[in-house]
């Protein structure tokens, strides 16, 4: 019995961990940028200061932009976290705010779009490059 938890399983192509990379970036890096715009531009009647409106819904996609942009599997795998808060909140605008619903709409597909891409790139990246979680059978 061997201890690689990942021998057994094949290793996606070439093509197939290129098309995840283009839709993490491209889900991602799109998000990125849609969230700036909405702020400077779509936000105007807001009481919080811009500052404050950047450094809540920008910031946290800043903190693995450069992972991303590496092209870094455990980057990729952790970053679906910080999307799930715009996952959910692009959810509830499209509950309870009607009028913004075009830009909930955007925001949820930016959203799908990268959590797709990165959960796909971190796995067969990952697995091509040997890395892996041991199952804990295999660990004793």
């Amino acid at each position: 019995m061997t201890n690689d938890a990942n021998a057994s399983k094949p290793i996606a192509s070439a093509e197939t961990i290129r098309t995840f990379r283009v839709m993490a970036l491209t889900g991602y890096i799109g998000l990125l940028l849609f969230m700036v715009l909405w702020q400077l531009f779509y936000t105007q009647t807001s009481e919080l200061s811009l500052t404050f409106r950047l450094l809540f819904w920008v910031l946290p996609l800043l903190f693995a932009t450069p992972g991303i942009i590496r092209g870094k599997p455990y980057t990729h795998a952790w970053a679906n976290f910080i999307l799930m808060w715009y996952f959910l909140h692009s959810l509830t605008l499209l509950w309870v705010a009607t009028e913004a619903k075009y830009l909930a709409v955007a925001e949820l597909v930016l959203t799908c779009i990268a959590f797709v891409g990165c959960t796909g790139y971190a796995r067969t990246q990952g697995r091509a490059q040997g890395l892996g979680l041991k199952k804990l059978k295999d660990q004793t």
